[in-house]
C-alpha cells in the first residue's frame, strides 16, 4: 500500500446537499414548455439527490465510491470536479483534478482528431505547448494512426474513446476522478487503459473511484464511502464497508 499524506486533506467534502426541481408534466416541445410556464401551469417536485454527504481525502489515497444506482454517486463526483455547484454545503480541493466523467464531451465533431487532441487538452487545462510536446505520445496511446487526420465525426465511438483516454491520462494529475472509466475500447485497449489506471492509481495520485464491480474497489481503494438514497451510509475500511454492502 503507498504512502499516505494524513496531514494534506486534498479533497474535503463539506455538508453538500444537491436539490433538483423534477416536473410531472409531459412537455413536447421547448414552446409549449415555456407557455405552460407562463400560464403557471407546470407544477415541479423537489428531489434531493444528495443531503449533508460529508467525508475527506487525503493525499495519496483511494478512495471508492459505491452504491446502488440513484444512491447520488455520479452527482457528488460532479459537484468535486465543479461541473455542478451544489444547493447547500461546499466541497474545498487542494490540488488540480482530471474528472474522467464524460470522455469526448469536449469534442467538436467537425474538427479532426489532431485538433481535438488541442481542443479537449485545453479544455482540461493543458498548455498548447505541453500537448505539442505530449502528441506523439499521445497519438502511440490511442493507437488511431493516420485517422488522427479524419474529422471525428466519421470515427467509431471506441474510436472516440480511446483519444478522449489517451488526453486525459497524459499526465499524473494530484487529484484524478474516475467513474466507471476502465472499459474503454476493445479488448486490447481495455487491458492497456487499466494498467494505465492502475500506474496513476499507485503513483501518488489522489483518487476517487466509482465502480459497481466489488472486485476492483477491493483491490484499489485505501477506504471506501457508502452512499444509500443520497446520504452517506458508512465511511471506512475497504473490506469493512464492502463485506456490510454485501449484506
Amino acid at each position: 500500500m503507498r504512502e499516505i499524506r494524513e496531514d494534506i486533506t486534498m479533497i474535503d467534502v463539506q455538508d453538500v446537499s444537491m436539490r433538483f426541481m423534477m416536473s410531472n408534466d409531459k412537455i413536447g416541445s421547448l414552446k409549449e414548455m415555456v407557455t405552460q410556464l407562463i400560464k403557471g401551469k407546470i407544477k415541479f417536485k423537489e428531489f434531493w439527490a444528495l443531503r449533508d454527504v460529508d467525508f475527506q481525502v487525503k493525499k495519496g489515497e483511494v478512495v471508492g465510491i459505491i452504491g446502488r444506482n440513484g444512491a447520488g454517486k455520479s452527482t457528488i463526483l460532479k459537484i468535486i470536479s465543479g461541473i455542478m455547484k451544489p444547493t447547500k454545503g461546499r466541497v474545498v480541493r487542494n490540488g488540480n483534478i482530471v474528472p474522467m466523467l464524460e470522455l469526448g464531451s469536449g469534442f467538436d465533431f467537425d474538427l479532426s482528431g489532431r485538433e481535438n487532441v488541442f481542443l479537449n487538452g485545453a479544455i482540461l487545462g493543458y498548455s498548447k505547448e505541453f500537448l505539442m510536446e505530449k502528441f506523439d505520445e499521445i497519438l502511440e496511446f490511442s493507437e488511431l494512426g493516420e485517422f488522427i487526420e479524419m474529422p471525428i465525426r466519421n470515427y467509431s465511438s471506441g474510436m472516440m474513446m480511446r483519444l478522449a483516454f489517451s488526453i486525459a491520462t497524459v499526465v499524473e494529475p494530484e487529484i484524478l476522478i474516475v467513474d466507471e472509466i476502465l472499459a474503454v475500447g476493445d479488448e486490447n485497449f481495455q487491458r492497456k487503459s487499466r494498467q494505465r489506471m492502475m500506474e496513476l492509481m499507485s503513483g501518488g495520485t489522489t483518487v476517487l473511484f466509482v465502480s459497481h464491480n466489488m472486485d476492483q474497489i477491493r483491490e484499489m481503494c485505501n477506504r471506501v464511502v457508502w452512499l444509500d438514497g443520497g446520504t452517506v451510509r458508512m465511511i471506512g475500511e475497504t473490506k469493512e464497508v464492502c463485506d456490510a454492502y454485501k449484506l
